[in-house]
């Protein structure tokens, strides 16, 4: 499924003396992230935030239409930049062979440009948008309570929560996403808070057809579904069962498993791989990732991170890399063994087919992949211990040695051989204290 970089963090613009300047910081990028390995790119939202004391990261829509073109809100660009900027970013992205996608939000607005009254509430509220670009107004009929019944699950925050069974907002929804396709240029969305609105929602998306340049677009789209298994699995079954055209969710489940790996000494190693992930048990639909824009402080992951990284970049599922861990804190090391860069590329030249696991205890983990089309599999090897383990495992390499592909280790110094596996498929792995070695032909 190849790789995706999540192509911002929190306050990234001005961390990175960008303001306003965003897309095209991340133009100058693209050409490294494809020769690495990349196929796409997650951005962050586009449209003109409410800019509510100050400018933003685009979460609080105010003006769908409005992607850096009018003055309004503060300025004319948004936080990342101008609408031509974002083509001019979409289109060096294609041609470095990245798709892009958009970071939807349509759950709830903010910045309205006038109070109205609620008749249902008795109230006062900030509901009626009038943005510059006159395209996809709201007034108090748009928003929850409405005079349309909307059995909505969730909302976010005071901000006015928006009511989908309003054909108005349906129809702007609609009709938004295919601008962002078929003039903008976009190949996809990741759906934020996807628990305050009906799955229909996103298969009235999907399952409408697109074309850009005289080619039918394949859309691609990812839920952000923050909850449990259990809830991430119904919400995909919401979207899922009912359509062809099947979207996939970040796995939230995996992703505290491997800061519990990363943080916390001594973790088991059987609870990493237990059931109860998207990874393990619906991998097509699982977009997998260690850290992102909403992890922030103590919440990110902050001991040993690499551990987490060879893990999704060798296992099922859409593996997902933040950009914060690859530039801000040189997690790439490019040309070496033991950063994400090279993960990449083992990703995309060896992990592919079922996982098989060869050997499981509390500390020590070897899985191989068996190979599928151009990736020709692997094996992958991790030691949560303190000290070094080794261990003879049977894998269905036989009559083969192994290169190491990747590695890393707590120590500095460490310097894996090729394995050599006997015809009846045992080998012997050998892997430093809190590390990991990959293997492949």
């Amino acid at each position: 499924m190849g790789v995706l970089m999540q192509a911002f963090y929190w306050d990234c613009p001005r961390e990175e003396q960008q303001e306003h300047a965003w897309w095209k910081h991340l133009k100058g990028k693209v050409k490294e992230l494809g020769k690495a390995g990349f196929t796409a790119l997650w951005l962050p939202p586009a449209s003109k935030g409410g800019n509510i004391g100050g400018m933003s990261m685009g979460y609080d829509v105010y003006d769908y239409y409005d992607l850096g073109a009018f003055d309004q809100k503060g300025s004319v660009k948004t936080w990342f930049g101008s609408e031509e900027e974002l083509k001019a970013l979409i289109k060096a992205a294609h041609t470095a062979k990245l798709t892009v996608y958009a970071d939807l939000v349509l759950n709830h607005n903010n910045g309205a440009d006038a109070q109205e009254l609620n008749p249902i509430l008795n109230q006062m509220r900030w509901t009626k948008f009038t943005p510059q670009s006159k395209r996809f107004t709201r007034d108090w009929t748009c928003f929850n309570p409405s005079p349309y019944p909307n059995p909505n699950p969730g909302t976010f925050g005071d901000m006015p929560d928006l009511c989908h069974t309003n054909p108005r907002v349906m129809t702007g929804i609609l009709n938004h996403a295919k601008w962002l396709i078929e003039e903008i240029g976009f190949d996809g969305f990741r759906y934020d808070f996807v628990k305050g609105f009906g799955g229909w929602m996103i298969r009235a998306i999907h399952d409408r057809s697109y074309a850009r340049d005289g080619k039918t677009v394949s859309l691609y789209g990812v839920g952000e579904c923050w909850d449990s298994d259990a809830t991430i699995d119904a919400w995909l079954d919401s979207v899922n069962n009912w359509t062809d055209n099947r979207v996939g969710a970040f796995d939230f489940p995996l992703r505290y498993r491997l800061k519990d790996l990363c943080d916390k000494p001594g973790y088991s190693l059987r609870s990493l791989v237990a059931g109860g992930a998207l990874y393990n048990e619906r991998p097509l639909e699982a977009v997998t990732f260690v850290d992102n824009h909403d992890f922030r402080g103590s919440n990110e992951v902050t001991n040993d991170k690499m551990l987490a990284y060879a893990f999704i970049l060798t296992h099922e599922g859409y593996p997902c890399v933040y950009w914060k861990d690859y530039y801000t804190y040189e997690l790439a090391q490019p040309g070496g063994p033991s950063g994400i860069e090279r993960l990449v590329a083992v990703h995309e030249s060896h992990a592919g087919g079922q996982t098989n696991i060869l050997w499981l205890d509390d500390g020590f983990y070897v899985m191989e992949r068996g190979g599928a089309g151009k990736q020709t599999g692997l094996l992958m090897a991790l030691n949560n211990a303190a000290g070094p383990r080794q261990e003879w495992v049977r894998c269905g390499f036989g009559n083969k040695t192994l290169r190491p592909l990747a590695w890393r280790a707590a120590e500095a110094i460490f310097d894996p051989q090729p394995v050599t596996v006997d015809g009846d498929g045992w080998c012997c792995v050998s892997v430093p204290p809190r590390g990991y070695v990959i293997y492949g032909e």
